[in-house]
């Protein structure tokens, strides 16, 4: 297969595919937070990302197969994003990447408390999560654990707990 990057190493090569920062964090709010149209992804983005910005990613990513978009049936001009099997596949490399954020910089406590159970739970707690994600995203039959609930549980609990 011809090489067609800057240069045939998989790394160079999975951060040409990504781009910049900006397409991690949408598929991050698309996996983690279940934002699948413009505006969840717009209003909900801790990063603050510009609706240029964001318009810019969604175009990318779904060009190069990391997510999919179908028309709303509520609204035809609206789209619904979903993970592809190569994002969901993502979910080891972001928990990594959460865990080396939690061990060397300084998140905060509501942020980090899904990364901290992602590297808890390591490889089978990813297994478990991405099977999740397969049925929400792809259509696969729905797992008996949800990953995704007791993630979210975690965070409501730490936000519920930091505004008192």
């Amino acid at each position: 297969m011809p090489q067609t990057g800057r240069s045939g190493c998989p790394i160079n090569l999975t951060l040409e595919q990504f781009g910049d920062r900006w397409s991690l964090i949408v598929i991050r709010d698309v996996m983690f937070g279940n934002r699948r149209t413009y505006g969840e992804l717009l209003a909900g983005s801790e990063e603050g990302i510009a609706s240029n910005i964001l318009a810019d990613r969604l175009k990318r990513l779904t060009a190069s197969g990391l997510l999919t978009r179908r028309p709303d049936p509520e609204h035809r001009q609206k789209g619904i994003y979903s993970l592809t099997e190569a994002s969901i596949q993502l979910v080891p490399l972001l928990a990594q990447m959460g865990a080396w954020g939690c061990r060397h910089t300084r998140p905060s406590r509501e942020l980090s408390v899904r990364a901290e159970l992602l590297e808890k739970g390591g490889a089978p707690l990813w297994a478990a999560f991405m099977d999740e994600l397969r049925h929400l995203h792809l259509g696969a039959p729905r797992p008996a654990r949800s990953v995704f609930a007791e993630l979210q549980v975690a965070y409501e609990k730490e936000r519920a707990r930091r505004t008192r």
